[in-house]
C-alpha cells in the first residue's frame, strides 16, 4: 500500500487558511476572557494587565489573518509565546502565586482559561509550523 503524504501547495494553503482562522479565534477568546474579567470587577494593576492582554490578543489575531510570508511566521511565534506566557502566569498564580496574587480554581473562568489557553498553544504551534512549510508565491 503506497500512501502519498506530500501535500500540494494548494492543499497546504487551504490548511494554512483554516489554521489562521482558528488561531485568530483562540487569540480573541484569550483576550476576550481577560477583558470580561476586567468588566467583572478585576481592577488595579491586574486589571490594567488584563486590558493589555486583551489588546495584544486582538492585535495578534489581526496579524494572523492579514500578514503573509515571514511576517506571518513571526506573528505565529509571538502568538504561541503570548498564549504560553498567559497560561504559565495563570498556573503560577494557581500554585505558588504571582506578584503577590494567588488564584483559585473556583474564580471566574479559571478552568475555561486553562483549557482555551492549552488548546491555543497547540493550535498556534501547528499554524506556525504550517506557515513555515507553505511555499511562498511571488
Amino acid at each position: 500500500m503506497n500512501v502519498n503524504t506530500n501535500m500540494t501547495g494548494t492543499d497546504n494553503r487551504t490548511v494554512l487558511t483554516v489554521m489562521r482562522i482558528l488561531s485568530a479565534i483562540v487569540l480573541v477568546a484569550v483576550g476576550g476572557i481577560h477583558l470580561f474579567l476586567v468588566f467583572d470587577g478585576v481592577g488595579g494593576v491586574l486589571g490594567v494587565l488584563f486590558v493589555l492582554n486583551a489588546i495584544a490578543g486582538v492585535a495578534l489575531a489581526i496579524g494572523m489573518l492579514v500578514l503573509r510570508g515571514r511576517l506571518l511566521v513571526i506573528t505565529g511565534i509571538l502568538s504561541v509565546l503570548f498564549v504560553l506566557a498567559t497560561l504559565v502566569a495563570l498556573l503560577l498564580a494557581l500554585t505558588v502565586g504571582l506578584f503577590g496574587i494567588t488564584e483559585t480554581w473556583s474564580f471566574t473562568l479559571v478552568p475555561e482559561s486553562v483549557i482555551i489557553e492549552s488548546i491555543g498553544v497547540v493550535v498556534l504551534s501547528i499554524a506556525t509550523l504550517v506557515a513555515l512549510r507553505t511555499p511562498r508565491t511571488a
